[in-house]
């Protein structure tokens, strides 16, 4: 017997059941339109996953956007006050494909709490991203580093931001050839390569990689995202959580926008993340709003194909009909199955190529079983 939930796509049952987990938890869904107008998006462009953007003129000839993003129009609407919104979502937004030869329409979920960001809120945030993807799959990773490590890092080293910029580049891709070549040519020492090339090839539980981190820390900023990733993790423990987040410092983010814990999600099975997100103040603040804030997305799009084996079936049944067929009786006889939760193509026969696990006939107002594979 087939239920409903088999004939929705991955993407849609995981958004049913992100949706529920989100609500459990007390977060009310946000709503948009499809567009908003293009200043919002031309001015962060630097946030976005891409800055290609359609655009089209409306009736008054004012420019707006399909929106390729959903966080900059929640920061755009938030209340800033001593509030903590709490907000999810499942919304299509537009952007280009993973081959970036199109623009795509693409399902995305998420979350984002912004106001007085505490500890708890920081934790059971990164909690929701944890059980987002374990409604996904039991086989998944949470990768989290900090970038206030990474910039107090940078700036103890005495780096420039253009200097910074090119580090985190080569951190994010693991290049420790490429960081001992950049560490000579900006003058820095043996020691501060080998911890540079430390932190790059950093991966492992949180509890097994958490003493190197500490080890490495060279000033009190760097001292401080420690102490805040230990108490973080502490706090997801009690809700016996974290056995699948691990320390990995190639996972960076814009720090013109990102100021603090990030993190990125794995399934098996997906070769790319399917979840991202972080602490990003540094955005409020181009908003001119002094609250905190950290979300994350969730891309549905990627779930298309995600352990998604050949049906040895099109249908339940494929019930046949003629000629002689009345309407009625077959309506009757299709409602007496989909209520019976099997899905049902009336056909009427023959009906090469469709592939089934019973075959029907009407007959005599009712229908007879000609044939089960089951």
């Amino acid at each position: 017997m087939t239920y409903s939930g088999d004939v929705l796509k991955n993407e849609e049952k995981a958004m049913m059941s992100l949706r529920a987990l989100y609500r459990k938890y007390g977060y009310t869904q946000y709503k948009m339109n499809k567009f908003e107008e293009y200043d919002l998006y031309v001015r962060n462009k630097n946030f976005l996953a891409s800055e290609q953007i359609i655009t089209f003129n409306d009736t008054n000839g004012k420019l707006l956007a399909l929106k390729p993003d959903v966080t900059l129009s929640i920061v755009k609407n938030a209340k800033d006050d001593a509030s903590l919104c709490k907000y999810f979502y499942n919304e299509n937004v537009y952007r280009l494909s993973h081959t970036g030869r199109e623009f795509k329409e693409r399902m995305q979920a998420g979350l984002e709490c912004i106001g007085p960001i505490d500890l708890y809120a920081m934790a059971e945030v990164i909690l929701l991203a944890d059980r987002s993807l374990q409604l996904i799959s039991g086989r998944y990773a949470l990768d989290i580093s900090h970038m206030g490590y990474l910039s107090g890092l940078f700036d103890g080293l005495g780096l420039a931001e253009e200097q910074a910029a090119r580090m985190l580049r080569c951190i994010s891709e693991k290049n420790v050839p490429e960081i001992e070549k950049l560490s000579q040519a900006f003058g820095l020492q043996e020691d501060d390569t080998r911890r540079l090339a430390a932190i790059a090839a950093l991966y492992g539980s949180f509890e097994e990689t958490i003493g190197l981190l500490k080890k490495l820390s060279i000033n009190e900023r760097t001292d401080e995202a420690v102490s805040e990733l230990e108490s973080v993790f502490t706090v997801i423990k009690s809700f016996g959580a974290g056995e699948n987040i691990r320390l990995d410092f190639s996972i960076v983010n814009d720090m013109t926008y990102y100021n603090g814990i990030i993190f990125q999600g794995f399934v098996d099975g997906i070769p790319t993340g399917v979840l991202s997100g972080g602490r990003y103040d540094k955005l409020l603040e181009r908003f001119g709003k002094k609250a905190g804030a950290i979300g994350f997305a969730v891309y549905l799009d990627l779930l298309e194909r995600f352990d998604e084996a050949p049906r040895p079936f099109d249908v339940d049944v494929l019930l046949l009909y003629d000629e002689t067929t009345d309407a009625q009786a077959l309506a009757r006889a299709v409602k007496v199955l989909t209520d019976d939760n099997m899905s049902v193509r009336a056909e009427r026969g023959p009906a090469d190529g469709i592939k089934y696990r019973q075959l029907y006939q009407m007959k005599d107002g009712g229908f007879d079983v000609l044939e089960r594979l089951d």
